[in-house]
């Protein structure tokens, strides 16, 4: 049997090589200021994502009624509760340094001046992030001097028969209590603490970290200014989020005669407008970038009357992909919906299945008609050089392998009492959705070749390349949605197949749950994730060769 410790952190563990994966996957085949860019952007998202500390305003409460949803009370729990997303959010970031390619040029080129943290650091929003660390220890320190409240139970209802009162209040529910302010004001401000060290110990990453080699001087300063940026917004919500959790402690009523139902936590609503100041502050864009994103953007392309009609065939399938996608999930929950309300959890793999399917089977019309439109019999198809990047290729291979452990680990549920056997369906509909891909990428390698002259060399093979990394795309999503449907179905069996070494099973979620809800997130973003860093490698000419052809038909009647 696996003992706890080495469990609890097997989740998180999976998570960041998850997480390390997808952001290599944006840099790994060509790092260039773009595609930089955009592996800048989605460790914003993830960390923003993982900085929740949703499951922690309620610390310190002690619930009255037993029934009730249960809040973080014990050390233990409490410690779970704050730490986790604070660790989870810097090393986000952390991996967004690490994630860089190292040199590979024969020759390193290194800068005399020292870099220190002070050079790379937003002035405005580092005071702004200093002001808010302030504030949350203020409060911390407030709410150190406040008692402890013993809670009160909810009244027994009235015996059958026994009149009540007609214009009286109805059953007393109780009333929580609280432990000592002391012990909380410990834990939050051990947390604010971790917070500020580990932000500095990031910090010192982004200083220390080797200058890219495919990024000039003025885009490499600009780069650790970029990731000094979403790191401050980050633990800037944090630091206001552990003072909303001692306003929410403080702001509980006493019990007593004066009794009151509702209360207002009003560093929650400080908290809001922080998270908003944070969400909307303006983000710099590398030099480089500026200029590459305008020139090759989707806009761009769609609105330059000289681009090819395969190109924007090619741009208009992927925003056809996004509102496929999600019709599909929508349809396919009512559907299920329709045939068994409430919502049958077994049918999440389903659903998965069915957007994936329907994804395939759009690209894969989008290669037969751009095939009928602008493809020639005679014109030789041009396979590309590298079809799929070695980074989306790798991250595709572990959401696969991330399956597999999903499906054994449905497997080994099922053993369990009133587990659901769901592993059968789920492998069927793999099956089916791999004959879909395959499918796919059959229809983009037997397409047709688009007529090309030598100045639009490299057309046919970088719209080929576009289809394939959908398709991929498609896959590795899949993979990670399915698996993070099989652990949240078969999670409650999680401590029967791995039993805590004491014995005692905890009241908390299972971390398949956990690691299930991270799945499904990251499944959403690699869904998502655009092929704007392909779009640089379609050629751009003045007068494409298929407006000289029809030119010419015209011309000859």
């Amino acid at each position: 049997m696996v003992a706890l410790p080495t469990v609890f952190f097997l989740g998180p563990a999976i998570g960041a090589i998850i997480v390390y994966l997808f952001l290599r996957m944006q840099v790994w085949s060509k790092p260039d200021a773009q595609a930089v860019a955009s592996h800048g952007l989605w460790v914003g998202i993830i960390g923003w994502m993982a900085s929740s500390l949703q499951g922690a305003m309620s610390a310190g409460t002690i619930r009255a009624n037993s029934m009730g949803s249960n809040a973080p009370v014990t050390p233990d729990q409490i410690a779970n509760a704050l730490a986790w997303p604070i660790v989870a959010s810097l090393t986000v970031h952390a991996l967004g340094q690490l994630s860089y390619p190292a040199p590979k040029a024969p020759r390193r080129y290194a800068e005399l001046k020292i870099r220190r943290i002070r050079d790379f650091l937003p002035r405005k929003l580092a005071w702004t992030t200093a002001a808010i660390f302030g504030y949350a220890a203020l409060a911390v320190a407030w709410i150190a001097a406040l008692p402890a409240h013993t809670p009160v139970p909810p009244a027994p209802p009235p015996p059958p028969g026994q009149p009540t009162a007609p214009s009286g209040p109805g059953p007393f529910p109780g009333q929580d209590g609280r432990i000592p302010g002391t012990e909380l004001a410990l834990w939050l401000g051990g947390a604010l603490l971790l917070l500020a060290a580990g932000t500095w110990l990031v910090l010192l990453l982004i200083a220390r970290r080797r200058q890219l080699e495919t990024l000039d001087g003025d885009d490499n300063r600009m780069l650790r200014t970029i990731a000094t940026n979403r790191l401050l917004r980050t633990v800037s919500t944090i630091a206001a989020g552990l003072a909303a959790i001692a306003g929410n402690f403080a702001s509980q009523p006493a019990p007593g005669a004066a009794w009151q139902s509702s209360w207002f936590n009003v560093l929650a609503l400080i908290n809001m407008a922080v998270l908003a100041a944070m969400w909307w502050w303006r983000v710099p864009a590398l030099p480089s970038s500026l200029k590459a994103s305008q020139a090759t953007s989707a806009k761009t392309l769609r609105n330059d009357p000289l681009t090819h009609g395969a190109v924007r065939l090619s741009i208009s399938l992927g925003t056809v992909l996004g509102l496929v996608g999600g019709l599909a999930v929508v349809a396919g929950v009512a559907v299920i919906l329709a045939a068994s309300s409430p919502l049958d959890p077994r049918a999440f793999p389903l659903v998965t299945a069915l957007a994936a399917t329907a994804l395939l089977i759009v690209i894969a019309a989008g290669e037969l008609l751009m095939a009928r439109n602008y493809g020639r019999p005679h014109a030789p198809a041009r396979w590309p050089r590298q079809p799929v990047s070695r980074g989306l290729l790798s991250f595709a291979i572990g959401s696969a392998s991330i399956l597999a452990v999903a499906v054994a680990f449905a497997v080994a549920a099922e053993t369990q009492p009133f587990t659901p056997r769901t592993w059968p369906a789920a492998l069927l509909l793999s099956a089916l959705v791999a004959a879909a891909g395959a499918a796919a990428v059959t229809a983009v390698r037997r397409r047709r070749g688009i007529p090309e002259s030598e100045a639009e060399s490299g057309l046919d093979a970088a719209l080929r390349a576009i289809s394939l990394y959908r398709i991929v795309r498609t896959l590795a999503a899949y993979c990670l949605g399915q698996s993070a449907a099989l652990l949240m179905i078969t999670g409650d069996a999680w401590y029967s197949v791995f039993p805590p070494g004491d014995g005692v099973y905890p009241l908390a979620p299972s971390p398949a749950v956990t690691v299930g809800m991270v799945l499904a997130a990251i499944a959403v973003i690699v869904a998502v994730v655009p092929v704007r860093s392909l779009l640089g490698t379609i050629p751009r000419v003045n007068a494409p060769a298929w407006r000289d052809g029809l030119n010419d038909c015209r011309d000859h009647g």
